[in-house]
């Protein structure tokens, strides 16, 4: 039992508090530390539930570090979300005349009007290899949060 009488996480808590999302090697990805701290709702999906499950049961005041394997992140790789678009798809869906080199995010225009973006992999004369992972897909994370408030 504690005996600080914190207020703890619980599922639909509100939260004041600074997050950090880092790669394995500690670059980071998104913070607020040194900045203006994050206020959000929990099962909102604001965070990742797999984030918003290691904040339950933290006390007010708690500051600490997560380590998250490729599954708790942004999933594994998936080899099926690397494909082959034609240049006549990529120039009807991208910007016109753009010179694109391998290693460039593009964005394309889904089916029913949304957005999706991919990694240009590979340039041929009539077509070109995009991956469509997530680019963090396949990596561990670190999730550093220091809990200001709880409600």
């Amino acid at each position: 039992m504690s005996t600080t009488n914190a207020p703890i996480v619980t599922e639909s808590a509100y939260l004041t508090l600074h997050y950090r999302l880092a790669d394995a090697d500690g670059n980071d990805i998104v913070t607020t530390f040194g900045s203006t701290p994050a206020t959000l709702m929990l099962g909102q999906g604001q965070l990742a539930p797999a984030l918003e499950q290691r904040l339950l049961g933290l006390e007010e005041g708690t500051h600490t570090t997560f380590e998250l394997g490729p599954e708790e992140g942004f999933g594994p790789r998936n080899p099926e979300l690397i494909q082959t678009v034609s240049k006549k798809m990529l120039d009807e869906n991208s910007e016109l005349d753009a010179d694109y080199q391998v290693g460039d995010l593009v964005d394309f225009a889904a089916p029913g009007g949304g957005r999706f973006a991919g990694v240009l992999r590979e340039l041929r004369a009539d077509s070109a290899v995009f991956d469509f992972n997530h680019p963090l897909a396949g990596q561990a994370l670190k999730f550093e949060v220091q809990l200001i408030s709880v409600l």
